[in-house]
């Protein structure tokens, strides 16, 4: 499979893409050939009937016309009738041939935008967290839904109408030639100026889509972020300032969409209007040729009628630049998205997890920050040994939670080493890593879906696994609630559940994944004593023999540790047993007291 990571959307990418559907795309531009060879003559036919039935001057066509009838119906009416069928015909084979060949170029529009947004969800896995941080989900949701939709209206929509579009429009040049050369290359010489004119007055509103764009992806961020937070919000009485703050962004949206939406009109109007007077001075020329030539008073019409003719295919062919101009925005957008920092991803040339029940890690001097100001960890050094339980603590901003971003690889360290098993963490690939670590965190993410799939995050266990997994996690409260068992679903962000029941589904889900290193976040704090009781007491079994990090405030989970590490300002202070430290003064005995008051 090709791999498109380091290429950007431009011109020669989409032609590239387009490249790969050459079948589709002759057969589109030979049935839209054939279109146009049907469609152009149809204006002719009419109006040349009032030089040769009308006004009683045979030519031609009646000649041709007479090969056919019976001489009974060789007659004016007749011929008005069969040229009316004819134009039925022409003009209803026409259409169905434009619909088949804007199906092709349909269908070659769905593939190459399939292609792209399948390129953003690729890169959405390899964007870094901290542009995650930095920019929200509702500005990189944009791109991938608006953006592509403006990309895929101007493949297939818009490009389908260029071909037949100009097609006609030649098509119509040179019966315009043929009638008249000089009134034809009148009419030809102008319409360019029209086009000019057209394109200066596009380009003057092509910033202001930028504007409503920006807008529509702040509000969309906010929104995402105020029905993510709408709980909190309720229940501290701050939910109508928040959706203010929303209305005045929808306000934004409203004015800079109003500014785009009547000047783009605006400009294509006056695009219209150009045309138009350009019609008027046409017809004006081509009656002063009727007084100054020999053209026919049938043939006036037929110009006429080329002029109307052409009304749709020229404002088709203007109406492409200012699409072209949303589309070429998009484009830009969407590769200012795949520019975003990627997370690292060494290449794994060792795998220290082979044939291993539990991990050892060991940290040398390690030194993180998330800017150039502070360091978060300062020459960090400490060992979790394997298969034994080493509890964290320290006070908030300590380093606590940043130490396990970076031993999951979700943030890489600026100095110093993490060692997996005597292996370093930047000779293994994250994806290894991960595959043999469990986080449990204290506000476990929770799915809009079933409990089933909420366990399994698209892994594949049988019923027997996951009900195991959630008697490890003590969720006997839960089974009992599930009118439709595993399939019960669980709403927005498991909204059906307690807190301490959103920390034991995930739970259940490490017991699911069977790691060889576990990381618990503060994954109890929700809980009663008694449940947190029974808990410990289940995942003591499940836990034996398995490497253990322990992040937590409650003494409970705390001291049942083989090791305690004391965080303070990114660096270890203290390190000991629960009664080695509760003994000695420092932060450990701020935070749980001495030995005597437990």
């Amino acid at each position: 499979m090709t791999d498109y990571k380091n290429e950007f959307i431009d011109r020669n990418w989409l032609l590239k893409k387009a490249g790969q559907h050459k079948k589709r795309l002759i057969s589109a531009n030979f049935i839209a050939v054939i279109a146009t060879l049907i469609s152009v003559p149809i204006p002719l036919l009419m109006p040349l009937m009032v030089d040769e039935v009308l006004l009683h001057n045979p030519a031609g066509g009646i000649a041709f016309m007479n090969n056919f009838l019976p001489g009974q119906w060789q007659q004016p009416a007749s011929y008005i009738v069969v040229i009316f069928l004819c134009v039925i015909v022409m003009r209803t084979t026409s259409q169905v041939l434009n619909i088949l060949q804007s199906r092709q170029f349909t269908l070659v529009s769905k593939t190459i935008t399939y292609t792209i947004r399948s390129k953003l969800i690729d890169k959405l896995g390899r964007i870094s967290i901290r542009q995650y941080e930095t920019r929200g989900s509702g500005g990189i949701n944009a791109h991938i839904v608006t953006d592509i939709e403006t990309i895929d209206q101007f493949i297939g929509t818009t490009l389908s109408r260029f071909l037949i579009s100009f097609l006609t429009v030649l098509g119509t040049a040179v019966i315009l030639l043929w009638i008249d050369w000089r009134l034809g290359l009148f009419i030809l010489l102008v319409n360019p100026l029209v086009v000019f004119f057209s394109r200066k007055l596009g380009s003057r509103v092509k910033h202001l889509k930028k504007k409503e764009n920006q807008s529509f992806e702040k509000f969309q961020n906010r929104l995402i972020e105020t029905l993510d937070g709408i709980y909190q919000l309720r229940a501290s009485n701050r939910e109508k300032e928040f959706l203010n703050q929303l209305k005045n962004q929808a306000d934004d949206i409203r004015s800079s969409a109003d500014k785009y939406a009547w000047q783009s009109e605006a400009a294509g109007r006056f695009s219209f209007l150009l045309f138009l007077l350009g019609f008027e001075l046409f017809r004006a020329v081509a009656m002063l040729m009727v007084l100054m030539s020999d053209l026919t008073i049938g043939q006036i019409f037929a110009v006429f009628g080329y002029l109307w003719f052409m009304l749709s295919p020229v404002q088709e062919l203007l109406n492409i630049q200012f699409s072209w101009y949303g589309a070429a925005a998009a484009i830009k957008r969407i590769n200012s998205l795949l520019q975003l920092e990627e997370e690292r991803r060494p290449v794994s040339k060792v795998n220290p997890f082979i044939n291993s029940r539990s991990i050892d890690i060991k940290i040398n001097n390690l030194n993180f920050s998330y800017d150039a100001e502070s360091r978060v960890l300062n020459d960090l050094s400490l060992h979790i040994p394997a298969g034994k339980k080493v509890a964290l603590v320290g006070s908030s901003g300590g380093g606590k939670s940043t130490l396990i971003q970076l031993l999951i690889g979700v943030y890489q360290h600026s100095g110093g080493e993490i060692l997996f098993n005597g292996q370093k963490s930047t000779e293994i690939g994250f994806d290894i890593i991960r595959d043999n670590i469990s986080v449990v965190l204290q506000q476990p993410v929770l799915f809009n879906d079933s409990l089933r799939n909420n366990l399994a995050l698209g892994a594949a266990y049988d019923d027997s696994q996951l009900w195991q997994a959630l008697n490890v996690a003590q969720l006997s409260d839960l089974m009992e609630q599930l009118t439709e068992g595993l399939d019960t679903q669980l709403g927005r962000q498991g909204i059906r559940l307690s807190g301490g029941q959103r920390q034991r589904v995930a739970i259940a889900r490490m017991v699911l994944s069977d790691p060889q290193f576990v990381i618990l976040d503060e994954a109890t704090s929700a809980l009663d004593t008694a449940t947190e009781s029974a808990l410990h007491h289940a995942l003591n079994t499940f836990l034996a023999g398995r490497t253990t990090l322990i992040v937590a405030h409650r003494l409970s989970a705390v001291k049942q540790a083989d090791i305690i590490y004391v965080l303070e300002e990114g660096k270890v202070t203290q390190s000991g047993t629960h009664i080695d430290l509760v003994e000695q003064d420092g932060l450990y005995q701020t935070l749980y007291g001495t030995v005597q008051s437990h």
